[in-house]
Parts: C-alpha cells; sequence; structure tokens
C-alpha cells in the first residue's frame, strides 16, 4: 500500500510522517539569526578601492535649442532662421567640440519639423543631443502679440 493510508489502528504503532513543525522553527530561528548577522558582516568587510583624480571643473556646456509649435527656432535664447541652422550649429560646435546639444520643443510641434532640425544636427555632425523634457514658456509669435 504505496502512499495509501494504513488502516491499523494500534496506537503503538510508530508514526510514518515526519513532523515538518520543528523544522519550520529552526529555520525561522536561523532566518532570524542571518536577518541580524547580515549588516554586521556587510560593514565589517574592508575593501582596498583604487582612488583615482578626476578633474572637479569638467563643466558640461549646453546649447539650447527650442522649435516652436509655428516652426520658429531659438539657439541659447535668439530667434533663428531654419535656413541659418547648420551654420550656427556647425560654428557653436566647432568653438565648443564637447557642448552638449539640449532640444526643446513645444508639444504641438510636428514631428516632421523636430526629425528634420534632428537630421540637421546630425549632418553637422552633432554627437550629444539630449531632449528637454520642459515646455518652453512662450513662441517669440506670441511673445509680439
Amino acid at each position: 500500500m504505496a502512499g495509501g493510508v494504513l488502516k491499523n489502528s494500534d496506537p503503538d504503532q510508530p508514526l510514518s510522517e515526519i513532523n515538518v513543525t520543528p523544522l519550520v522553527d529552526v529555520m525561522l530561528v536561523l532566518l532570524v539569526i542571518f536577518i541580524i548577522a547580515a549588516p554586521l558582516m556587510a560593514k565589517a568587510l574592508k575593501v582596498d578601492l583604487p582612488q583615482v583624480a578626476a578633474p572637479n571643473d569638467a563643466e558640461i556646456i549646453v546649447v539650447n535649442l527650442t522649435v516652436f509649435a509655428g516652426g520658429e527656432l531659438e539657439l541659447d535664447n535668439q530667434h533663428v532662421a531654419m535656413d541659418q541652422l547648420p551654420h550656427l550649429l556647425t560654428q557653436r560646435f566647432i568653438e565648443e567640440p564637447d557642448a552638449v546639444l539640449r532640444l526643446g520643443s513645444d508639444g504641438r510641434t510636428p514631428y516632421a519639423t523636430i526629425a528634420h532640425v534632428l537630421s540637421i544636427a546630425q549632418q553637422n555632425g552633432i554627437q550629444r543631443i539630449a531632449f528637454s523634457t520642459s515646455p518652453p514658456s512662450s513662441s517669440p509669435a506670441q511673445e509680439q502679440e
């Protein structure tokens, strides 16, 4: 009768089942010991890390380019035309080759305009581009009204 219930009602016979309650108690005690001891062992671990001298004055230069919904462009808060943009970007990134171009736009700006500006940046060798996630305050056309 493998796996079946023995129908022996003799109380003097030993039980064939394992009592897991003491095993669970021991495991919980070990778990508590490890929870308490783990932070103490982590603090006692000493590692000699290599020391590297890095320049602290490495400031990132950011060139801000904002594209508005009407197609207007601002390069570092100065209004520029779309046909002037390649020349101005090339000139700016020759002066500061490690600069980052931060591209921001209005939420209503068509994707085609953004894609065109990105292709101009890529054609002019700009490799580091960041996207601004905060909308610009107002467009130049709205300021004139």
